[in-house]
């Protein structure tokens, strides 16, 4: 009895990877939570380094970038993209949905489930400049924001020094404390982390805020949204094995490699784009 082989067209795309991004490596701490909750899937992260911090850069910049990195997932294979940077989800993703048919996820600084938590009704978001900015969070602001005070600050260079690896640095502790005090001198009792990259400074930012202030982040919410779309489309990986995680980064830092591992939490195959 002959035995039919499988032609590449009829491979299922479920078995494919999903493709995450962002301007730098905070993305990592979404790509934990996506990994924690859907081990089984390949997923493929590329940290555009080279350009970070998104939150200085004009949208048509942003989104120029999103397309190229965008191009480079998809022509690796993806099945999936999940822009885990805030700036970028707000400058690029209604354009990226017109340019790709494939599902793309983004984030959103966590605004509606920090004012369910706040007791005060005052609530705080650290952000970059370019997310603060935008319409997109200004809708936020519309939508969830109406019955409490909502304290906002721009943490310039802060993703920088997360870039550069420094997470228990005094330097990155003092711009902490610099961006903090002005939420706590508000009464804010809850402080979102509108940045993919600030919750690997989450004991820093606990450190100086307090244990009674609660920090809110959407890393999970994001790996559940989706979980949820690969469900509804049809494309949630049937393997039992785990699946392989591969990063790609364009950092000139020597440490380049070094600070992707040790936020990511162990050995990774990396390369340069």
């Amino acid at each position: 009895m002959s035995v039919k082989p499988i032609l590449s067209s009829e491979r299922s795309i479920a078995m494919d990877p999903i493709g995450v991004f962002d301007s730098g490596v905070g993305g990592i701490s979404v790509l934990r939570h996506i990994h924690a909750l859907l081990p089984h899937e390949q997923l493929l992260y590329v940290a555009d380094s080279q350009y970070a911090p998104y939150g200085n850069k004009t949208a048509e910049e942003i989104q120029s970038r999103c397309f190229v990195i965008a191009d480079l997932l998809i022509a690796k294979g993806a099945k999936a993209l999940v822009v885990a940077c805030n700036t970028a989800t707000a400058a690029a993703i209604d354009a990226m949905r017109e340019r790709y048919s494939l599902p793309i996820i983004g984030m959103e600084p966590a605004v509606k489930p920090a004012a369910e938590a706040s007791k005060n009704g005052i609530i705080g978001v650290l952000a970059t400049v370019g997310t603060l900015k935008s319409a997109q969070f200004a809708a936020l602001l519309e939508s969830y924001g109406r019955n409490v005070e909502v304290v906002t600050q721009a943490c310039i260079g802060l993703v920088e020094c997360i870039e550069r690896g420094e997470l228990t640095a005094n330097s990155t502790k003092d711009l902490i404390r610099r961006y903090c005090t002005p939420l706590l001198a508000e009464g804010a009792d809850t402080i979102v982390l509108g940045c993919t990259h600030y919750p690997f400074v989450r004991d820093l930012i606990s450190d100086v805020v307090g244990k009674d202030i609660v920090l809110v982040e959407t890393g999970l919410a994001v790996a559940s949204q989706l979980k949820n779309r690969l469900i509804e489309a049809g494309l949630l990986c049937a393997s039992q094995s785990v699946g392989e995680v591969k990063f790609w980064t364009n950092s000139t830092a020597e440490n380049a490699a070094q600070v992707i591992e040790n936020l990511w939490g162990e050995r990774a195959e990396i390369k340069a784009f």
